[in-house]
């Protein structure tokens, strides 16, 4: 199958790479930049795990292609930190207990991180209304909702952005 040469910037860095057209985002992500904080759950975009944040939405990379990413911004979980410390939603995650297996924190982390992009200061209800693309089958969503407050909070005394 003939490959395609797509250009992206993924976390801030250009990247450009061949990929067959039939190459799923998440598996570009993972496969070809080795970026593997993106996990698969499951193929169908019922669970969120592969959330990224594409020209600064969050998308399940499951249902993508990799070539209509080509000529944008994508942001994975590696991109959240800045110069090595951590952003107050990885913060909040680790002083709130908003995680347990894991295995769901990178995709609930870069969805919350656009929900506070668009709204720095939501209520509990808009926090679950923004997190409901992503399933956590372990903590019940309260403390991850503890969390993105907390984040919020931090963000609002001048926590990085």
């Amino acid at each position: 199958m003939a490959k395609e040469l797509i250009h992206v910037k993924v976390n801030g860095f250009d990247r450009q790479a061949e990929v067959e057209p039939r190459v799923l985002l998440v598996h570009f992500i993972r496969d070809v930049l080795e970026l593997t904080g993106t996990h698969i759950g499951c193929d169908t975009t019922s669970c969120g795990a592969c959330s990224v944040l594409l020209d600064g939405k969050p998308i399940k990379s499951c249902t993508l292609f990799a070539v209509q990413a080509d000529g944008r911004e994508i942001m994975t979980i590696e991109g959240v930190a800045k110069n090595g410390q951590l952003h107050p939603l990885q913060e909040g995650f680790h002083q709130e207990h908003g995680l347990q297996c894991g295995f769901c924190t990178p995709g609930m982390i870069v969805t919350s991180y656009a929900l506070l992009q668009n709204n720095p200061n939501p209520s509990e209800e808009q926090i679950r209304w923004g997190i409901s693309g992503n399933l956590c089958r372990c903590t019940g969503y309260q403390n991850i909702v503890k969390a993105v407050q907390y984040a919020a909070g931090k963000l609002a005394e001048g926590g990085q952005q």
